[in-house]
């Protein structure tokens, strides 16, 4: 659980006139992307949303963070998920990239992955080579990303994305 903070002006644009409450708006961009999230709640106060649920393991939990903070108008999330019993996660708490995060020192569901903030003219390719010292694996990043990212060639400045320990 943390505190995670977003560029307010970047991300997908999911807001529109005369439509659903933001918090709808949310938990429903957030389902298309087929996370399996138990009693999702979303609640928006601002430009912070604030997100609680079971989520089936770590890895959803932090799509769903991420997800929620590449939305236009969103610039914190309030991460108060937890994660299914028996699924297990590695305390994180170095973020890089110009994202923060504030997360809980160990114990199940915690975070296991970094995360970064794309820049202007960043690539995939140069991200692996600043993360993990080689520009060959930026596969890595593009599968910890899915399905938020459907192609390695675009990601957009301001976009934070997860950067998952070096296999």
């Amino acid at each position: 659980m943390g505190m995670f903070d977003f560029i307010k002006d970047a991300g997908e644009k999911i807001f529109k006139p005369g439509e659903a409450k933001a918090e709808d708006a949310i938990a429903k961009h957030i389902g298309s992307y087929g996370l399996d999230i138990a009693g999702l709640k979303v609640e928006v106060d601002g430009s912070t949303a604030v997100i609680e649920g079971e989520a089936k393991d770590v890895t959803t939990r932090e799509k769903a963070v991420l997800v929620a903070g590449n939305i236009e108008g969103i610039n914190k999330v309030d991460d108060r998920m937890t994660v299914a019993a028996g699924a297990s996660g590695a305390d994180f708490s170095a973020v890089t990239g110009g994202s923060s995060a504030v997360v809980g020192a160990g114990g199940t569901g915690e975070w296991t992955s970094r995360t970064y903030t794309v820049q202007k003219g960043d690539t995939l390719s140069a991200i692996a080579k600043e993360m993990y010292g080689n520009a060959n694996k930026y596969p890595v990043i593009f599968e910890a990303n899915k399905p938020m990212l459907t192609d390695p060639d675009k990601i957009y400045p301001g976009q934070v994305l997860r950067i998952p320990a070096e296999a």
